[in-house]
């Protein structure tokens, strides 16, 4: 299941984020970009990918394995802006584009401990095209689907 964006139409008006590296809480991209713009933060996962290690920050793609994160719903009267945003952020120039760093694609993520009991539909940004090979044939899978930049400091 996907949708293009930006100007997905009505369906996909105003859909939460999944976010699951740099923005995430405690990151440093959550604060520069997030704070004051979202009205809810919870704990999800996208099933159905792999997170890969990049140059200080991961990349999802597609296949078996799960991605831990966080779903962000943006604040009343600012989501045009914190799509420009993360949009920005994600080098995501439009749907296909040749110089898309990442894809911004409408994917259900599951939320875990709720009682709603049902799957989230999303922005998530998964790697483009060229990225995406890149990585299959050489990257560094994250274990877990986990991303952690918190390193014990070297004692040395």
């Amino acid at each position: 299941m996907t949708t293009p964006g930006p100007g997905g139409g009505p369906a996909d008006a105003e859909l939460p984020f999944f976010v699951y590296g740099t923005l995430l809480p405690g990151e440093p991209n959550h604060d520069l970009f997030l704070r004051g713009r979202t009205a809810g933060e919870r704990p999800a996962v996208l099933p159905r990918a792999l997170l890969y290690d990049g140059p200080g920050y991961p990349y999802a793609i597609e296949g078996h394995g799960r991605v831990h994160g966080t779903l962000l719903v943006a604040a009343p009267g600012v989501y045009g802006e914190l799509l420009g945003l993360l949009d920005h952020l994600e080098e995501f120039l439009g749907p296909g584009h040749p110089r898309n760093l990442y894809e911004r694609l409408v994917r259900e993520v599951e939320l875990p401990g709720t009682g709603d009991g049902g799957p989230a539909r999303a922005w998530v940004y998964l790697a483009a095209t060229a990225v995406t090979r890149s990585l299959r044939t050489g990257g560094v899978l994250i274990p877990e689907g986990r991303w952690v930049t918190g390193r014990a400091p070297d004692d040395s």
